[in-house]
């Protein structure tokens, strides 16, 4: 926040207590100044902006106009760190889990946090030639770092802050303004925008160009624009090559790679369409690779036909996989209730990994996207989870905690998308749950499922072992609100061995890929 007059940042501040701790940033045009480092208020001196004088003047004691008159604005918001935690349980979760500390410490941080964004905004108006960014150091003790060219200046002026003894200053040769200033000139350079092309690294005071899309690495203009830069600038690729992709709304993934867990719309014979979720990625002992899903969706009484299936049918219709029939790679009698799916002509490129190199390639993924009634997501959010082998059906254990990911979906009242009968108000994506035993003949969990979940996969999180394919459970529509219904898995590795048995083609499940440029003379069918 950038203001005219004096800033004066308030806090109630008991550090010993939790609930007592809290910030305030408030404009006092006629405050006194502020009383020193034991205070409770903090002054960074008067702040000029631009267009907020007023038209009201006073006069001096010669009638002289003096400086416009200005109201007192509101004050920003002052919340106790307990009630910043209240506000944000993740966060307190993920500090207290990734670095060890109790609630208290982690609701100070939060505060601190809070603090920070108008304490930014107020250096950087009242010391432009010395502020040159900041951040919390989280992994030093949840220490707010600021640096500044005249470290001294700075230091004096935030010498009252609450919480001042976990705020440092430290010496840089380049202010934010100057940094910025050269952000913009590079990014004039090369015709790119500043801010997202061309960025600021405030840790390393310096300029970064970021190549790979906009700007490429291979740019001929590179050298020039970064001798010229005035400031330490440099090249980074925008995604290095150890980088994979994140997870995506299972009914809305229609770019690559290819994951576990997204939507199949498949088309019947008799012009409906119907829903299934896409479990592993499979790679024969050719070097194909293929789709695992639950056979149910592919043969039955209305898949006479060859069927094939897509994502997102109803638009932009892009094709997955195929019915394999040479050789047969499909069943539908319990326990085998499974499809091999090679892809469609031309769709393996279209959802091939990009290879990383020599060797280098990336994982085989399962889609983790968070859903409402997964509370587990609220500390680490959706992802990808890599896909590191098979567990084996007699290994699974009742009692393991273990996570399914679907894609069933009923539209909402004027929304274009196949309707997978899953019922209004059910959201597609990752649920987990324990596994209550096999007397199924399968692996039966505890997890919601909906109609459209069906060959999604069942996996443990925690070291990305794929267990099974959804076959079926207890009914239900829309929102899970059964905390013991009962779904049942095909387990993985019994689908692997009846189909090796009966085919001979050694197939697995795939922890890389699927990969561009498939060998050359493989059957699609």
């Amino acid at each position: 926040m950038r203001i005219r007059g004096r800033v004066v940042l308030a806090a109630a501040l008991a550090l010993s207590t939790m609930g007592t701790t809290g910030v305030a940033l408030a404009v006092d045009r006629g405050a006194a100044p502020a009383g020193g480092p034991t205070g409770g208020t903090w002054a960074a001196g008067a702040v000029p902006v631009a267009g907020q004088a007023r038209t009201a003047t006073r006069a001096d004691a010669g009638g002289r106009a003096a400086t416009p008159a200005a109201p007192r604005p509101a004050p920003v918001a002052s919340r106790p760190a307990a009630q910043v935690a209240q506000a944000a349980p993740a966060s307190v979760s993920y500090l207290s889990d990734r670095y060890r500390v109790g609630p208290d410490e982690a609701a100070r941080r939060l505060a601190l946090q809070e603090l920070s964004a108008p304490l930014a905004d107020t250096l950087a108006a009242r010391f432009p030639d010395a502020y040159a960014g900041m951040w919390l150091d989280q992994a030093g003790g949840g220490v707010l770092t600021i640096a500044a060219t005249d470290p001294a200046r700075v230091t004096g002026a935030v010498a009252g802050l609450p919480d001042a003894r976990h705020v440092t200053v430290v010496p840089v040769r380049h202010s934010r303004r100057d940094l910025d200033a050269a952000a913009t000139r590079l990014a004039g350079t090369l015709g790119v925008t500043a801010g997202r092309d061309v960025v600021v690294d405030e840790r390393a005071n310096e300029v970064l160009v970021l190549t790979g899309d906009a700007v490429p690495a291979d740019d001929a203009r590179l050298a020039g624009a970064l001798d010229t830069a005035g400031v330490p600038a440099r090249v980074r690729a925008r995604f290095d090559a150890g980088t994979i992709p994140k997870a995506c709304d299972p009914r809305y993934c229609a770019q690559a790679p290819m994951r576990g867990g997204i939507r199949l719309d498949v088309p019947r014979d008799d012009g409906t369409v119907g829903g299934c979720t896409t479990g592993f990625n499979v790679r024969a002992k050719s070097g194909r690779y293929y789709v695992l899903t639950a056979g149910h969706c592919v043969v039955g009484g209305r898949h006479q036909r060859v069927d094939d299936t897509w994502h997102q049918f109803l638009g932009p219709k892009v094709p997955v996989g195929l019915e394999s029939t040479n050789p047969v790679l499909a069943e539908n009698d319990f326990p085998n209730d499974y499809a091999i799916l090679p892809y469609a002509k031309g769709a393996s490129t279209r959802w091939a990994y990009p290879r990383r190199g020599a060797g280098g390639n990336t994982p085989s993924l399962v889609n983790y996207w968070c859903v409402a009634d997964n509370p587990a997501c609220a500390g680490r959010g959706s992802r990808d989870v890599p896909i590191t082998g098979v567990t084996p059906y007699a290994t699974v254990q009742a009692g393991w905690v273990v996570c399914a990911t679907g894609s069933a979906y009923t539209p909402k009242a004027g929304e274009q998308y196949v309707d997978s009968g899953a019922g209004a108000g059910y959201l597609p994506g990752t649920r987990c749950g324990e596994v209550i035993g096999k007397a199924g003949g399968g692996i039966d969990v505890r997890v919601c499922a909906r109609p459209g979940d069906s060959g999604g996969p069942l996996f443990t999180e925690s070291d990305g072992r794929a267990l099974g394919i959804l076959h079926n459970g207890d009914p239900g529509e829309g929102p899970c609100t059964n905390p013991d219904e009962k779904n049942n898995y095909v387990a993985v590795s019994v689908i692997l061995d009846r189909v090796n048995d009966r085919t001979g083609l050694d197939f697995q499940i795939a922890t890389q890929g699927p990969l561009l440029a498939p060998p050359a003379g493989s059957s699609n069918r």
